[in-house]
């Protein structure tokens, strides 16, 4: 059951950050494409690079997953706002972290495009984190009772 709770919240934070890093991107105030971005890493070309990123982007999701769910569920709270804020709270933390390797890494890109990472992209990544964050305890929240049994055995040893 843990596992299934991990990759539902792992795919539903994943849209959200994915959709949030979107709307950003489409709206011009960064470079936030990060589907292709992270494709682009195996393609080394732009064309084509939506689905490995996709497939890249999906399954880092549902591996970040487990730490948060494992932070999340080890608080006991049942309170929703409480666990929305801390999953949001992780997030931020998470995305403050990835800017640091963005900025470390984004010039050794293979895509020129991706090669320059200012304070603009760095804001984005920590915002579709939060964002990333919400959708992981939004599940967290919805299925804690039933699946989160389990994370709690893990967490506790009872």
């Amino acid at each position: 059951m843990f596992l299934l709770l991990v990759v539902l919240a792992g795919l539903l934070g994943t849209v959200f950050m994915s959709l949030v890093m979107w709307f950003i991107h489409e709206q011009g105030w960064a470079n936030a494409d990060m589907i292709r971005a992270v494709g682009s890493l195996v393609t080394r070309r732009y064309e084509g690079s939506v689905p490995p990123g996709l497939l890249m982007h999906l399954t880092a999701g549902c591996l970040f997953a487990i730490p948060y769910i494992l932070i999340i569920r080890s608080l006991g709270s049942t309170n929703i706002f409480v666990i929305l804020m801390v999953g949001a709270a992780i997030g931020a933390f998470h995305g403050a972290a990835m800017v640091f390797v963005l900025m470390a890494l984004a010039e050794k890109h293979p895509l020129p495009q991706f090669q320059t990472a200012g304070p603009a992209v760095g804001w984005a990544h920590v915002v579709g984190h939060v964002a990333y964050g919400v959708g992981v305890a939004v599940m967290v929240a919805w299925l804690g009772t039933r699946l989160g049994v389990v994370t709690h055995t893990i967490m506790t040893g009872s």
